[in-house]
């Protein structure tokens, strides 16, 4: 079992889904060996939340490899957790998989597919992104991937694209992946920034190096987001500019005397502003944006330096990002 690459899955919509389902489906379809820690139930907009000193129940869910008609010889394992997408990350890495299914370990871990965009400042927000996150800061290679639309027709575009996306990184990623839990915290690996010490102007062919072992290391997440309107292209972005008008919505006066007013969180419109190489921008033009981010915040000691991540810009003729191939 440890000579097969295994792949992580967990979201942030619950293990039952139906982004999450056609996922499981489409990597089972093409052989790829998967593990799903999952929410039990939808833990949506919950970003980087932990359930700290509470007790979850995991629980076998292998009955979903009968009703998703699923071949459980490409390797298929289905739990869901009583949690948030982080606590099932933490769960997983930090021991919960070594003790329900010994002798596995995963090569990357998938968070998604989202059913709504995560694009913008959503990377504050969500669950999705925040499972991802959280997976490399155990010092995993992890991707997080959406479809921009919160209605279902047309889904399977996005499980195409985000399923592209996780064959590319299975072919560059070892079996075992290098930093796992982090047995050695290195602070001057040589991808991650010198602040405060100035960095001078890398070239490319360095800076490709470092993205890539970042990425292998838990440095740099992937997040991909894919419209409805898919044209079956990529492009590698960085975050776009959006703004959520109009988001709050009040109720009515009816109350019992305790409540003073009642609201509800919902934007009315989305406001959006071009940028170069935005995300927004990107799934407007039907394309589907890949972005490169940090996962440490920045001026922690295995963040990402600026000018590093201005490379993580380039991208290549197949609109992948350019460090993201051998």
């Amino acid at each position: 079992m440890m000579f097969k690459k295994w792949v992580l899955l967990t979201n942030d919509d619950g293990i039952e889904a139906p982004g999450f389902e056609m996922l499981v489906k489409s990597l089972n379809l093409r052989g790829i060996a998967i593990i799903a820690f999952a929410p039990s139930n939808n833990k949506s907009a919950c970003s980087m939340q932990i359930n700290l000193g509470k007790a979850m129940d995991l629980h076998n869910r292998d009955d979903l490899i009968s009703k998703w008609n699923l071949d459980d010889s490409a390797g298929c394992h289905l739990f869901s957790l009583d949690g948030t997408p982080c606590d099932t990350m933490i769960v997983a890495l930090d021991g919960g998989l070594e003790k329900v299914l010994p002798g596995i370990i995963p090569s990357l871990v998938v968070s998604g597919v989202n059913l709504g965009p995560n694009l913008s400042q959503d990377s504050y927000h969500s669950g999705t992104m925040g499972a991802a996150r959280e997976a490399g800061l155990y010092g995993m290679p992890a991707i997080a991937c959406s479809f921009t639309s919160f209605e279902l027709e047309g889904m399977e575009r996005g499980i195409e694209g985000s399923v592209q996306l996780v064959e590319r990184a299975l072919e560059l990623l070892p079996t075992v992946p290098q930093n796992l839990c982090r047995p050695h915290i290195d602070a001057d690996a040589f991808h991650v920034s010198k602040w405060p010490d100035q960095v001078g102007a890398r070239n490319t062919k360095d800076a490709m190096k470092m993205l890539l072992h970042a990425f292998h290391h838990g440095e740099l997440m992937l997040n991909i987001n894919v419209p409805p309107t898919w044209n079956g292209d990529f492009q590698t972005t960085r975050l776009g500019m959006r703004w959520y008008r109009d988001a709050v919505q009040f109720g009515d006066d009816d109350h019992d005397g305790t409540v003073e007013a009642r609201f509800t969180i919902g934007a009315a419109y989305i406001d959006t502003e071009s940028v170069p190489k935005g995300d927004c921008d990107s799934v407007a033009n039907d394309f589907a944006s890949i972005s490169s981010l940090a996962n440490w915040p920045q001026t922690h000691p295995l963040a990402l330096d600026d000018e590093l991540l201005s490379h993580a810009l380039k991208q290549g003729t197949d609109g992948f990002p350019l460090w993201f191939r051998d």
